[in-house]
């Protein structure tokens, strides 16, 4: 567990060096937000009207939770050093290291999102009170918000890392990544699941959208002992299933480099 944490600081300290990168990374987010907000304003004819329960002060600070999501944890590192690693096959020589590649692809990029997560969290916060205004919200639920995040965190690192490791595969897993983006940012991040067709509803419960981006959103702006249970235990449901994914994916994939590479 130290080496993880030392991994963590080391990285963390690194990306203190590119703040002035993630700043600049501001003006796209800001943008986003904007548009939805004239969106949001054309559809609410009546600002107290309610679309599928939501208030037009609830969808707004919905998308704009769902962007910081998808803006303070972008990172190249789970898409380019994976496949890099496959491709170059040191990703083999992993096996003789004193630690899983995985989770040290998870934790360094923990420390490379920290940093970005937190700037992107005070900007959101600033965006929602200057354009929407406060939202009702207790700040005794932090403490339940904090896991939900870090679980909405952790999976989605673990399928892009599932993602990369098709590079056993095929020859570039790009494109996946491509596809997996625009699922998140399209269908994600602009609507709750609430208003989609009844039908699709269920479905997309299953997808990654549930408990990586309408979950935790979710849960800032409508809370509830209920909800909270019931997205946490999917989280934890979700989770399990795409470790053992990834671990099977990583051990069929180091084999057949081991069997190509001899």
């Amino acid at each position: 567990m130290k080496k993880y944490l030392n991994i963590y600081k080391v990285t963390l300290i690194n990306e203190l060096q590119y703040i002035s990168d993630i700043i600049l990374g501001f003006l796209s987010f800001v943008v986003m937000i904007f548009i939805f907000l004239n969106l949001w304003n054309y559809m609410y004819d009546d600002p107290s009207s309610l679309i599928e329960g939501f208030s037009k002060s609830q969808m707004i600070w919905y998308v704009i939770i769902t962007e910081m999501i998808w803006f303070g944890t972008r990172n190249k590192t789970l898409i380019n050093q994976i496949t890099d690693d496959i491709k170059s096959g040191s990703i083999a020589y992993t096996l003789n290291k004193p630690y899983s590649y995985a989770i040290y692809v998870i934790v360094k990029n923990f420390g490379e999102i920290t940093i970005k997560f937190l700037f992107y969290l005070i900007l959101a916060i600033a965006v929602g009170l200057i354009f929407v205004g406060p939202i009702d919200f207790n700040m005794s639920n932090i403490l339940m918000l904090i896991p939900v995040f870090l679980l909405s965190f952790i999976i989605n690192a673990c399928i892009r890392i599932i993602i990369s490791m098709l590079s056993f595969y095929v020859e570039d897993a790009a494109p996946f990544h491509w596809l997996y983006d625009k699922i998140i940012l399209v269908i994600g991040t602009v609507f709750p699941i609430e208003l989609f067709p009844k039908f699709l509803q269920p479905i997309l419960k299953f997808t990654p959208i549930y408990v990586v981006n309408y979950g935790p959103s979710k849960l800032v702006i409508d809370f509830s002992m209920n909800s909270f249970f019931t997205i946490l235990m999917a989280q934890i449901l979700y989770l399990i299933f795409v470790i053992i994914l990834l671990s099977l994916i990583y051990r069929k994939g180091v084999k057949k480099l081991n069997v190509n590479g001899d």
